[in-house]
């Protein structure tokens, strides 16, 4: 019973649009008519700029984490990390933006910063170094989620090892349309770094 409990809670929060409610309520703007069209930190950064962006990255990375944080904020056994999925799927198909959000890279992010934050350390390092070699989000994106698998292989830690790869696999699907344009050579770099 937890576990649909939290889960409906960490989907519901999950769920939250941060890209569209700092768009709207800060610009004026529904993110989701420009750019890409999704609810993320990435395409905010490209149509709202660099405050915006870091904004809704920051709160898409703390829904993750709050999520993962529920079973020990209310002293239960359910596994972080389960209850975690949950606002990932949230993010990924909120109920309260007509199911069509973000690609969910922070708010995987977020969750495994509640779990290990030594993971998140080194997962955050390595995409913004690989953005800084290819300018690609897309590609350090999902760069990323194959560094976490292997790090989390490495700490010997079984439910990383899962929780990544499920993510990773959420994470390289919902980028199916970037990777075709990394080979066409049409995916768009960023220019701020």
């Amino acid at each position: 019973m937890e576990y649909l409990l939290f889960g409906i809670i960490a989907y519901l929060l999950g769920s939250i649009p941060s890209a569209l409610l700092v768009g709207k309520i800060g610009y004026g703007v529904d993110v989701r008519e420009h750019g890409s069209g999704n609810l993320g930190g990435t395409n905010t950064f490209r149509v709202l700029g660099i405050k915006a962006g870091l904004i809704v990255t920051i709160a898409d990375i703390l829904k993750g984490t709050l999520a993962a944080l529920i079973p020990i904020l209310f002293e239960s056994s359910a596994d972080p990390l389960i209850i975690g999925i949950f606002a990932v799927v949230g993010h990924m198909y909120p109920i309260f933006a007509r199911f069509k959000g973000g690609k969910a890279v922070a708010t995987s992010g977020g969750v495994i910063l509640a779990v290990s934050p030594l993971l998140f350390t080194i997962i955050f390092l390595t995409f913004f170094l690989v953005l800084k070699i290819s300018k690609y989000v897309s590609l350090s994106s999902m760069v990323t989620g194959i560094v976490a698998i292997i790090v989390s292989v490495l700490l010997q830690h079984k439910g990383l090892i899962v929780l990544t790869s499920i993510l990773t696999i959420f994470v390289i699907y919902r980028h199916r349309a970037n990777i075709k344009r990394i080979i066409n050579k049409t995916e768009p770099k960023i220019k701020w770094m």
